[in-house]
C-alpha cells in the first residue's frame, strides 16, 4: 500500500498509545476518501503482528512480518463485502468472530480490519458489538468510516474514535505538485472539492476526470440561459453522483460570492463562471437549486435500480421551470 507523509504523525500517536499500554482494543478511524486510512491501518496492523518490533516500526524480517507482506497471515482478518453485494451481513461477521476465540495460529496478536463500518447491516453490527464488549485477549479491531454517525451508538461507544484530519492546504498542495504537473489554482480547487484529502484531489486531477468537470463548467452557462437539457449528456454517466457534487459546489460558491466570501470558494479556477451565476441568480434561487440537486444526488445513491436518465431529465426540467418562474418575476 502507498504510504503518505501526512500519516506519519497519526501513526506515531496510535503506536505510542500501544507502547504506553494504553492502546484501545477497538479503533474507529473517521476519514474522508483519499486520506489513506487503509494504509494507516495496514501499518498499525503490521506493527501489532510483528514479533520483533523496532520501536515504532515493524522489523520486516520475522515470520509474522513476512506473512503480512505476503498478505497470508492467518491471524489477520479483513471483513469485506462479498462481490455483487452492497452490505456486510451477519454471516460474514460471525465467520470471523468465531475464529477469534481460538488460539492465534502464529501465537501472537489477532487483528480484524473493517474498511467501511457503514456497510454493516444492523444484525451484523450487533453481532460485532458482542465481540467488542468482551474481546478475546490480544485481539485488535481496526475500523474505518466516513460518517461514524451512521453507525449504531452502542458500536461507536465501544471504540476509541480517531479523526484522521486533512493536512494543511499548503502542505497538501506542495505534495500534489510533487506528484504531478498542476497549477496552484487547479490544485487548490481539487483539494477543496475533495474536502482537503490529497490523494482524492490527485485522482480528481487525472486528465479524464478533470476534463469531465471542465466540460460541466463549460456547459453550465448555456444551460442557465435556457438550454437546460443540454446538461443531460454531461451528467448522465456512471460517475453521476460525483458530477452532481461538482454542480452543487458551483452553486454553493455562487452563494458565497454573493455574500462577499469569494476567498472561501472551492472552484478557484472557475471564478468568472461563479461571478456570472452570482449575478444571474438570486440567493433564494441558488439555495433552492442546491437543495434540489442534493435531493437528486441522494436518490441516485439510495434508490435501488433507479432510472438514472429519467431522474436526471425530471430534475433538469424542474430546475428549468424554477428558473423560468424567476425570470417571470414570480420568484425573487
Amino acid at each position: 500500500m502507498i504510504w503518505y507523509p501526512w500519516l506519519n504523525q497519526p501513526y506515531r500517536h496510535i503506536i505510542g498509545q500501544h507502547q504506553a499500554g494504553r492502546g484501545h482494543h477497538a479503533l474507529l478511524v473517521q476519514a474522508l476518501p483519499g486520506m489513506g486510512d487503509a494504509s494507516l491501518m495496514w501499518g498499525v496492523s503490521r506493527w501489532l503482528m510483528c514479533q520483533q518490533r523496532d520501536g515504532l516500526k515493524s522489523c520486516g524480517e520475522c515470520h509474522a512480518c513476512q506473512l503480512m507482506q505476503a498478505h497470508t497471515h492467518p491471524d489477520w482478518y479483513a471483513l469485506e463485502v462479498e462481490k455483487g453485494k452492497s452490505s456486510l451481513g451477519i454471516d460474514a461477521v460471525r465467520s470471523v468472530t468465531e475464529k477469534l476465540y481460538h488460539h492465534a495460529q502464529q501465537g501472537g496478536a489477532k487483528v480484524v480490519w473493517l474498511a467501511d463500518a457503514a456497510q454493516l447491516t444492523e444484525a451484523a453490527a450487533n453481532a460485532l458489538l458482542k465481540t467488542l464488549e468482551e474481546p478475546p485477549q490480544k485481539t485488535w479491531f481496526l475500523l474505518s468510516c466516513q460518517q461514524p454517525s451512521q453507525l449504531l451508538a452502542t458500536l461507536r461507544s465501544r471504540c476509541l474514535n480517531f479523526h484522521l484530519s486533512p493536512p494543511d492546504e499548503r502542505v497538501s498542495l506542495a505534495w500534489l505538485q510533487k506528484q504531478m504537473r498542476v497549477t496552484e489554482q487547479d490544485g487548490l480547487s481539487a483539494l477543496r472539492l475533495c474536502g482537503g484529502a490529497p490523494a482524492a484531489a490527485q485522482w480528481l486531477l487525472e486528465d479524464k476526470v478533470w476534463t469531465a468537470r471542465q466540460t460541466l463548467c463549460h456547459a453550465l452557462p448555456a444551460a442557465l440561459r435556457g438550454d437546460m437539457l443540454s446538461l443531460l449528456t454531461v451528467l448522465n454517466h456512471d460517475d453521476v453522483v460525483q458530477r452532481c457534487g461538482w454542480l452543487c459546489a458551483l452553486l454553493v460558491d455562487a452563494l458565497k460570492w454573493q455574500q462577499g466570501g469569494s476567498q472561501f470558494i472551492a472552484n478557484i479556477d472557475q471564478q468568472p463562471l461563479i461571478a456570472d451565476m452570482a449575478m444571474q441568480l438570486s440567493a433564494r434561487v441558488l439555495d433552492e437549486s442546491v437543495r434540489q440537486w442534493m435531493t437528486c444526488r441522494d436518490r441516485l445513491l439510495k434508490v435501488v435500480a433507479v432510472n438514472r436518465e429519467l431522474l436526471l431529465t425530471d430534475q433538469l426540467l424542474h430546475w428549468e421551470q424554477m428558473l423560468s418562474r424567476r425570470q417571470s418575476g414570480l420568484m425573487n
